[in-house]
């Protein structure tokens, strides 16, 4: 065995047990779990500035001849800094009741001031604390006694005259037995459903054990059918019934013991309340009128009568002056637009609180605005999503009540500082998201959502900004070598391509693909297609995405479509034409019956031809079995004859 000492004699390990110095507790610690560092080496934290000096490691054999040789590794420390303080607090660990105390020696506190903070509060403010603690002269911190709620971070702030400021921080653990901190005389169980009966303690260190007693007789839950233990010791009644009534103690254990048991909880078991009237589920007032929502409740026993409390789900508030509550029932006079929502009724009792819910609508109002904008965005584009009131949800159908409408969206959006707003309107209904694209990179955007129903158009949404990304585009090799010439082409946008047409039952839905340069640069599309070979121009068109529907097209001709890209700086550039030709329903139709009526006669051809080989083939075979059995009986005669000869 070897027993390493360091000089002064300020630290020394044997067999796993250490032994430190006075002005080292709590601060030099073996170094463990870590490869780089030897079996023996030692952490100081806390630097003082008396700590400077040279530390002498020296390895002792005890069960050697001689004990001490030649050996050892010498370091010399040198503290930095430490103009205001002199030596510097230490974390503790200490009982509750005992003294802490800090260390925050002031180097020169003729010229300096010393003041303490716990949990970054100072000191002076914390009232149950400040009755308790004594600075002294040179700045050290003393708590006597101390108490479970003195636990925390201590921070010494040393300021001299001329302004500097250094700090020094520690820790302090209060270690106590387990305790119980609250109990509650009485505890109100519902019966039938599941309940938990707590245990409010404390414990440092942490909880070990807790004990339950019913009725002055330990209660093991494992012996009780449908009831459990939490992992915070509580107990888990799963379903509760009368047996489970009685007197309870719970006492906590951790390491160091136990406090004492907790005051008697006394735990009652009773009916929750339920409903003998609830309201309907929705209902459909006027502007103006009174509504009436009836709400009733009784004790499962009939001794008690519980509280009934109406509010709304949403959180808001009841008209003070347009509301009243008589014997459970709601009454609301002269309705507005903003009465409209979910209402809950609530019927409490000591043992739960049971709920029921209902719906007010107020007829033909138009949908309120939609609400918590959100936002994504890439350098050209922008992906806006909204919500719908909740009180847009439903309309009022005369035959079926109320049902959930096909709300419509438009978007309306422009740059933060131009005056013109532009529309995007959502094709697909109930649809609560719109990516608007060909937007300015690096630009900020000012977005508004406007709903529709079958009332009309509803209330804008609150203004919403968002900006695009900033552009990283790099000017092609293609034109690096000359800048004028890259600077205008990347200006100016590449012309649309790909142009397609599918057929859907709207008419004719085009397509074509952005272009491959200066998308940022684009300000929207414009389409335009003529009748030949008249080339007479049947419409034109405006629009940010990249297809767009053709309606009505003239049957039996031929049209030629162009999309063009207009930009900010007014540029035009033209697609290439695509020409298509519409057939008529009419010259289609005749085309299916023809081909129709091919197939058909093919097939009954093809029937006839097989009838008729099947016949021929059956006649064949019958002629050779006639002139076999003619053969047969001529054979036959003549065996008669040589017979009879």
């Amino acid at each position: 065995m070897f027993l390493p000492i360091w000089s002064k004699r300020i630290f020394t390990w044997y067999d796993g047990v250490t032994n430190t110095s006075e002005l080292f507790i709590g601060r030099l610690n073996l170094v463990t779990n870590n490869n780089e560092y030897g079996k023996a080496s030692a952490n100081l934290t806390a630097i003082r500035e008396s700590d400077q000096g040279s530390y002498h490691c020296q390895i002792i054999f005890t069960n050697r001849t001689p004990s001490i040789r030649n050996n050892g590794t010498f370091y010399h420390l040198t503290v930095q800094g430490g103009s205001l303080i002199k030596i510097p607090p230490v974390n503790q660990t200490i009982m509750e009741g005992q003294t802490a105390f800090f260390h925050c020696v002031m180097k020169y506190p003729e010229t300096s001031t010393a003041s303490w903070y716990k949990d970054g509060v100072l000191l002076q403010d914390v009232q149950d604390l400040v009755r308790r603690s004594y600075m002294g002269p040179d700045g050290s911190l003393s708590i006597d006694p101390t108490m479970m709620s003195d636990l925390g971070e201590y921070v010494c702030n040393v300021r001299n005259n001329e302004g500097e400021i250094q700090t020094a921080k520690a820790f302090l653990n209060i270690q106590y037995k387990a305790k119980v901190i609250y109990a509650p005389p009485e505890v109100y169980l519902p019966y039938g459903q599941p309940a938990v009966l707590d245990c409010h303690f404390r414990a440092n260190p942490p909880l070990k054990n807790l004990r339950w007693e019913k009725d002055g007789l330990l209660f093991d839950s494992y012996n009780v059918p449908g009831v459990f233990y939490k992992m915070n010791g509580s107990l888990f009644f799963a379903k509760v019934d009368e047996n489970h009534a009685g007197s309870y103690t719970c006492t906590p254990f951790n390491d160091l013991g136990t406090d004492g048991p907790s005051p008697v909880i006394s735990v009652i078991v009773l009916r929750p309340p339920i409903f003998s009237v609830t309201p309907k589920a929705i209902y459909i007032q006027k502007l103006g009128e009174t509504a009436e929502l009836p709400c009733e409740a009784i004790d499962r026993d009939g001794n008690n009568r519980p509280t009934i409390e109406w509010k709304r789900k949403d959180g808001s508030p009841l008209s003070v002056s347009r509301h009243t509550v008589s014997g459970g029932n709601l009454t609301i006079t002269n309705l507005i637009e903003s009465d409209r929502g979910m209402y809950e009724c609530s019927a409490t009792n000591e043992a739960a609180t049971i709920t029921t819910e209902t719906e007010l609508m107020i007829e033909n109002i138009a949908p309120r605005p939609p609400y918590n904008l959100t936002a994504n965005s890439t350098e050209t584009a922008i992906t806006i999503r909204w919500q719908p009131d909740d009180f847009c949800l439903h309309v009022l159908n005369p035959k079926v009540g109320y049902v959930r409408p096909n709300l419509e969206y438009t978007v309306w959006y422009r740059l933060t500082d131009a005056p013109e707003w532009r529309t995007l309107r959502i094709l697909q209904r109930n649809i609560m998201e719109a990516t608007i694209q060909h937007l300015v990179p690096g630009r900020e955007y000012e977005f508004m959502v406007l709903s529709q129903d079958q009332y009309g158009d509803g209330m804008f949404s609150k203004q919403f900004r968002f900006s695009t990304q900033e552009s990283i585009i790099e000017a092609s090799e293609e034109f690096s070598n000359s800048p004028h010439e890259t600077n205008q082409l990347s200006s100016t946008p590449s012309a649309p391509w790909n142009l397609s047409l599918i057929k859907n039952p709207q008419g004719w839905l085009l397509h074509w693909e952005q272009p491959k340069r200066g998308q940022e640069h684009l300000g929207f599309y414009i389409v335009r297609w003529w009748k030949e070979p008249e080339h007479f121009l049947i419409g034109t068109a405006e629009t940010f995405s990249n297809y767009y529907q053709l309606r009505n097209l003239k049957e039996e001709a031929t049209f030629q479509i162009q999309v063009i890209v207009s930009t900010a700086n007014g540029e035009e550039i033209p697609s290439e034409v695509l020409t298509f030709e519409v057939v008529t329903h009419r010259k289609m139709r005749a085309l299916v019956i023809g081909s129709s009526v091919c197939i058909m006669f093919l097939l009954c051809a093809l029937c006839a031809f097989l009838y008729v080989k099947r016949n021929c083939l059956r006649h064949l075979f019958s002629g050779d079995t006639v002139d076999m059995d003619v053969e047969d009986i001529e054979n036959s005669k003549e065996s008669d004859k040589i017979n009879n000869t």
